[in-house]
């Protein structure tokens, strides 16, 4: 499987189309399920790793359903998959299927690395194929980008540029994320420059070679809302790299903060909301998937709204 356009090509597309710069997290905490998924699933199978893995995908599909005409795309983190074995594993390929399956791009957070040909495994998972036997080789998730990390270096990131390069998947390098205690390291000064900066001018230079038809790299970076100074910082370094911007709404970051993250363009980033949406019925009251629909349909607006006021709006 080879997909047909680079990846950030394809994920402008759809903010385009959508008029929306918004992605959703789908991180399913099981003390926050609804009360009827988990009753259902735990009705349904004895098992209670497998009942609790049911109950996270029947809860994804329903927002899934609820946001897929509203966003581009999702973002399930791979931890809280995980956690429940192998078959958190295969709802969370499930979830991405679906997603697929209603038109929205799949972007996973895993924040893998590695080096040589254990990243180059990680790459085949995620964003390639992995080779069999006798020239066979197979698709194994339907994911179009994946989130690393960049600690080890350059040999534990070619890997995956390369096979976003060949199959039009992309990835995004943690360069400021938006954890109170990233600046312990993230800004610290060597050679002049903090080391956010640094890693910053790496990403945009490991990124050339996948530039797309509208400028854009399909090596993005992981610049955090709540860091808004660094962030403006940074989108001037990196005027070709696309930014995943976590950290808006129940981390803190507003509208506002997420602004600077913009090209003048319109472009350029895509903001994560979780919590916010997907458990959004706990403080509106109500069915969950209505709730995480109004929801996502009002922080799409008030992004919309902070970018027009800019006049960054792309659309």
């Amino acid at each position: 499987m080879h997909k047909v356009r680079p990846f950030s090509e394809r994920l402008h597309a759809a903010m385009s189309e959508k008029r929306c710069a918004l992605v959703v997290g789908l991180d399913p905490r099981m003390e926050l399920l609804p009360e009827e998924v988990v009753t259902s699933s735990r009705a349904q199978h004895r098992d209670n790793l497998r009942a609790a893995a049911d109950s996270v995908l029947k809860f994804n599909m329903g927002i899934i359903d609820a946001v897929a005409d509203i966003v581009p795309a999702i973002k399930p983190q791979l931890a809280f998959y995980e956690q429940l074995g192998v078959y958190g594993i295969d709802a969370f390929e499930q979830t991405a299927k679906y997603a697929n399956s209603k038109g929205l791009l799949v972007i996973a957070d895993g924040k893998r690395n590695d080096i040589g040909s254990t990243a180059a495994g990680y790459a085949d998972a995620y964003l390639g194929q992995t080779g069999l036997w006798e020239g066979q080789t197979a698709w194994p998730l339907p994911v179009d980008a994946l989130t690393v990390n960049p600690y080890l270096g350059s040999d534990g990131i070619v890997p995956f540029v390369d096979a976003a390069k060949i199959y039009g998947t992309g990835l995004f390098v943690l360069v400021k994320t938006s954890n109170p205690s990233s600046s312990e390291i993230q800004n610290l000064r060597c050679n002049g420059k903090h080391i956010y900066e640094i890693v910053g001018e790496l990403v945009s230079e490991w990124g050339k070679p996948l530039i797309d038809s509208q400028g854009y790299s399909g090596v993005g970076a992981v610049v955090g809302a709540t860091f808004p100074a660094e962030a403006e910082n940074l989108r001037k370094l990196m005027p070709h790299t696309l930014f995943l911007v976590p950290g808006f709404g129940a981390q803190g970051g507003s509208a506002k903060d997420v602004v600077p993250c913009f090209n003048s363009d319109g472009l350029g980033a895509i903001v994560n909301s979780s919590r916010d949406i997907i458990f959004a019925f706990r403080k509106r009251g109500g069915n969950y998937k209505d709730a995480a629909r109004q929801s996502a349909i009002d922080s799409r607006d008030s992004i919309n709204k902070a970018l027009k006021e800019e006049g960054k709006i792309a659309w």
